[in-house]
Order: structure tokens, then C-alpha cells, then sequence
């Protein structure tokens, strides 16, 4: 082949001479304790909603916050003998009413008036930012995007999650507020850095003047994905190798008796070994810094949604079996009271 390419006057592509092969193996290796964020502690509204509120951000105009699954009305994804739940999300399973009235609990326990509009999304993995106003309450149909902005006041911009993960943002300056999505796919097509772009197209907003908040999701100890994630992530961020962990099992029955766990299966069929896990949180918490963001203006709030289920519902623990959370920001609207929460 290369005689026939000196012949052409051709010179083959030294990027093709190299070896193909596996990834690497220069990720750090870790147990999937050392990466587990501590449980947050919930707020305890005063109609029963837990639900967790961003250290630091007690500006008088703004309302923000996550919702737990904990002090709902919900009966579809817990036992007969517990307390209802915070299902926020119109799946097949639960009742659209029950939905309907969780959000305005979560609506009450946030902003103190029950009846302040929650925006929610037709979410799709995307990078699309949309601007929000009141009359989107009033459509049948959600608006199709993963994320929002408004600097009107009196509404509740929410994006929906089970283990993506939430970020807010806001402008102190210019009093604007914004909501998205960030799954593995919205962060790979970098939607917090284009939401963060819009702000500053259509609102004028400067990076000094953001706060951003980033809320629980599935960490990096549990997030568990494949070589082809690995590989969007590394071909788009120069940082993307940092995001990632060899994770090993921490299971103390094969740890004292490895002998009972071999097998005979071919080398790559057998299940033992490390897992590809990736952050997430750190993926975003990189963006926002790219986009001018201060480091101490980023709140990473924290929480796992799929090891800690006892507060948060989980699409991956639950095999697709659960409800959706919130995180929802808005401008408060003069003359209007703050929260009547009370901490738990």
C-alpha cells in the first residue's frame, strides 16, 4: 500500500498509521464512595414540600430553588403504607390533577403564592434557549427547548429532570433569570453556554453580574456511560478527559471472596471490572466558567438523584418508573411576600 502511494506522489495520513485500540487507560480510578456528593438538607415548606434552597442567594427580588420527591400528593411511585410524593411531571403513570396541584405546592412553598405560573418545557435534549413570557401559561402545549430566559416578574421558569442535571442562572443586575436542562446530550451541544450567550445578546447581561446554581442530577458516582460518550465529550471540550473516572465496585462480598465471582467467559464479556462514569455537574460547572463566570458565583447545591432516592426520583434507579423534579427561578413582583418556609 505505501509503495502504491509513493508511486501516486501520495503520502498517507500519519493519523491513520497509528494503532486503533481501546481507550486509554490514564482516567483516574476510583470507588464510587469517593465520588458521591453529600445529601443536601431539605427545606420543609409550610404545606408539607421539601424542597432545597440555593446557599447564598436571598436576593429580595429573586425566588429559586429544587424540588425533592418528598411532600406531594402523589401515590404512583411510592408504597401503600407512605406518605404521598412531589410528582411535578404529567407521566402515564400518575394523574394529571395530582400533577397539576403538586405544582401548585411547590408554586406556594417557592414564590408564597400558589397561584404564580409555572413555565415547564417540552424537553428534548437540545440546545434550544427560548425567551419565556406570562402568555406561555396560557398554551395548551408546552414550548419545545431545554432552556428559558424571561425578565418578566411574576413567573416560575422550570425545567423538568430525574438525573439531568438543572441550572439556573441569574443577572442582579439586570434582573433576568434563566432555567436549562443539561443532560449528557444538551451538555455536549454546550446548552449552557449558548443560554448564557442569549442572556448577553438580547438582555445585555455581563458575566460579572451572573450567579448560577447548579442542581442534583446523577453524580459521577453512579453515572455510568459508554466509550461513544466518552468520546463526544473528548472531541468537543479540550477538558473533556477530565470529566471522567474508571469507577470500581465497592461490593465488601467480592472485595473479601474475588474467587467467587469468576468466571468463564471470554476476556471483555464478563462483568467485572471498572465502569465509565462521567460528572456532569463538573462538565457544566466548566461552562459557566467558560462563559465569564465568577467560580465563587457558581453553587453546586449537590445531591445524587440515583443513590440518594429516599429525596430524589431517578429515571436510571427506577428503570423509567418515576416522577420528575424541578428547578424553577423567577422575578418576585412588587408587593408580593416572600416564601413561608421554614426550615426544617
Amino acid at each position: 500500500m505505501d509503495a502504491l502511494f509513493r508511486q501516486a506522489g501520495l503520502v498517507r495520513n500519519p493519523r491513520r498509521l497509528q494503532p486503533r485500540g481501546p481507550r486509554p487507560s490514564r482516567l483516574a480510578r476510583v470507588a464510587p464512595e469517593e465520588l458521591a456528593p453529600p445529601l443536601p438538607v431539605p427545606r420543609l415548606a409550610s404545606n408539607g414540600v421539601e424542597w432545597l434552597p440555593i446557599p447564598g442567594w436571598d436576593l429580595s427580588w429573586l425566588w429559586s430553588g429544587f424540588s425533592t420527591r418528598a411532600g406531594g400528593l402523589s401515590r404512583a411511585y411510592c408504597a401503600e403504607d407512605a406518605p404521598g410524593e412531589l410528582n411535578l411531571g404529567f407521566t402515564a403513570a400518575d394523574d394529571r390533577a395530582t400533577v397539576l396541584a403538586n405544582r401548585r405546592l411547590l408554586a406556594e412553598a417557592v414564590s408564597g403564592v400558589a397561584a404564580t405560573p409555572i413555565l415547564a418545557l417540552k424537553q428534548f435534549h437540545s440546545n434550544l434557549v427560548v425567551d419565556a413570557a406570562r402568555s406561555d401559561a396560557a398554551r395548551l402545549t408546552p414550548r419545545r427547548a431545554d432552556g428559558q430566559i424571561t425578565d418578566e416578574p411574576g413567573l416560575l421558569l422550570a425545567v423538568q429532570t430525574a438525573d439531568c442535571i438543572p441550572v439556573l442562572v441569574a443577572d442582579r443586575r439586570q434582573r433576568v433569570v434563566a432555567a436549562f436542562h443539561a443532560g449528557w446530550r444538551g451538555t455536549v451541544k454546550r446548552i449552557v453556554e449558548t443560554g448564557v450567550g442569549r442572556m448577553r445578546l438580547i438582555y445585555g447581561s455581563r458575566p460579572a453580574d451572573l450567579i448560577a446554581a447548579i442542581g442534583p442530577g446523577a453524580s459521577a458516582c453512579c453515572y455510568s456511560v459508554g466509550e461513544e460518550v466518552f468520546s463526544e465529550f473528548e472531541s468537543q471540550f479540550s477538558y473533556g478527559r477530565e470529566l471522567f473516572h474508571e469507577v470500581f465496585s465497592s461490593d465488601p462480598v467480592r472485595t473479601r471472596y474475588p474467587m467467587l465471582f469468576l468466571t468463564q467467559r471470554a476476556p471483555g464479556h464478563s462483568p467485572i471490572g471498572p465502569s465509565l462514569h462521567v460528572d456532569l455537574v463538573e462538565a457544566n460547572r466548566r461552562q459557566l466558567l467558560d462563559c465569564g463566570l465568577r467560580a465563587r458565583s457558581i453553587q453546586v447545591v449537590g445531591g445524587c438523584t440515583q443513590c440518594q432516592g429516599e429525596l430524589f426520583f431517578s429515571h436510571r434507579a427506577s428503570h423509567g418508573h418515576t416522577g420528575r423534579m424541578m428547578a424553577v427561578i423567577g422575578i418576585r413582583e412588587a408587593g408580593k411576600r416572600k416564601s413561608g418556609s421554614v426550615r426544617a
